[in-house]
């Protein structure tokens, strides 16, 4: 590799590594699994990154992640699809802390703490138990804010389809979220 590609796996890719993780995380389940994920797409990015052509560096990563995520789970868990279990406690004060469930502001008291950390385990159990095609158009949108044409350019689909998987995830999620006990 170049000095030149060196410096452009830096600017494109490094400040991504967190978002890469996020994506990764949901769609496998695991924080080991994701960081073993992004580990690879980085290798992968790294070779490939001389022949990115200038675009959205954004969406070229998280394809990138998206897709070593789906390869690195047949590998690995061949006999399973993409559901992943329950958020413990220690894990869901990760994903608050990644900017991830509820990116509010902490509670004020001990109480409101402990009413947010529980829906947000709600929200997180209910997001797992979306289909892995809904589920990574939702996280794609609302956790990496991604645009429709984004989020059709990392899954391969068109912009049509991420509206309507989009749509379909949300209602799923709020069926979920109804029918599960508070």
């Amino acid at each position: 590799m170049t000095a030149l590609a060196h410096a452009r796996f830096s600017q494109i890719v490094l400040p991504r590594l967190d978002e890469g993780y996020r994506l990764a995380r949901w769609l496998t389940g695991n924080p080991t699994d994701a960081e073993d994920v992004v580990q690879e797409a980085s290798l992968r990015a790294y070779r490939g990154i001389e022949g990115f052509a200038e675009g959205n560096a954004r969406a070229w990563f998280l394809t990138i992640v998206r897709n070593t995520c789906y390869s690195w789970l047949q590998r690995h868990r061949p006999r399973i699809i993409v559901f992943s279990e329950d958020l413990e406690a220690e894990e869901r004060n990760s994903v608050l802390d990644a900017g991830g469930v509820l990116g509010a502001e902490a509670p004020q008291t001990p109480e409101a703490a402990l009413f947010a950390k529980d829906e947000a385990g709600r929200l997180a159990r209910a997001i797992n138990a979306l289909p892995v095609p809904f589920k990574e158009v939702l996280v794609l949108r609302e956790y990496h804010g991604l645009s429709y044409r984004e989020i059709a350019e990392v899954t391969g689909v068109a912009i049509e389809t991420v509206m309507s998987r989009l749509a379909r995830a949300r209602q799923h999620l709020l069926n979920l979220l109804e029918s599960e006990p508070q």
